[in-house]
């Protein structure tokens, strides 16, 4: 009898339209049991919502969707105990919901990124994240730009200690920064 692959942790950077989301999709098209967790709120935002549908329909119809923009641990812990892989898209906007939910409560912020790490190294089955790599752009011009910016930057390092495997997305490229691309997802 075969034995099951261990419980990995796979973290997707990029920038916007890299790809990123699409090659995480693929990652986790390799299992059948699998977990979306959508960060992105549903607001009276006409592009938002137009986005959301689009990647909805992108996804496999069996795989299920869990709405959830702040309690990440919580959902990993939940959603993974039945699922070989659990998909969370994306950790930018995860960081604009917790500037939103936190202001400047950075006690709280590092709380529930604390949660998240510590949920990522104990998660019931394999986990990938997507996330935008922010910090190769200009300096924001206002001080919540800035503040996102360095708070989309420390998740994306908190993460990536954690992750078995990080993979930086250019132009649809997969470029490893730690572990290799699996030889099933190269391009």
């Amino acid at each position: 009898m075969p034995q099951p692959e261990p419980a990995s942790v796979t973290f997707v950077l990029g920038g916007v339209r890299s790809g990123k989301s699409r090659f995480a999709q693929q990652l986790a098209e390799r299992v059948e049991r699998v977990a979306f967790i959508a960060t992105a709120e549903r607001r009276d935002d006409a592009e938002m919502a137009a986005k959301i549908e689009r990647h909805r329909s992108e996804r496999p119809a069996h795989w299920i969707t869990i709405e959830e923009p702040l309690l990440l641990a919580q959902a990993i812990q939940q959603s993974g105990k039945d699922r070989d892989v659990v998909l969370i898209d994306c950790l930018t906007l995860f960081a604009s919901n917790l500037l939103e939910a936190c202001g400047e409560d950075r006690a709280q912020q590092q709380l529930y990124i604390d949660e998240l790490c510590s949920a990522l190294r104990t998660a019931p089955c394999s986990v990938i994240l997507v996330s935008n790599e922010v910090g190769s752009g200009v300096v924001p011009a206002y001080e919540l730009g800035r503040r996102f910016r360095d708070l989309v930057g420390e998740i994306n390092q908190r993460v990536a200690s954690v992750a078995d495997m990080v993979l930086l997305m250019v132009a649809g490229l997969p470029l490893p920064l730690k572990g290799a691309v699996p030889p099933e997802a190269r391009v």
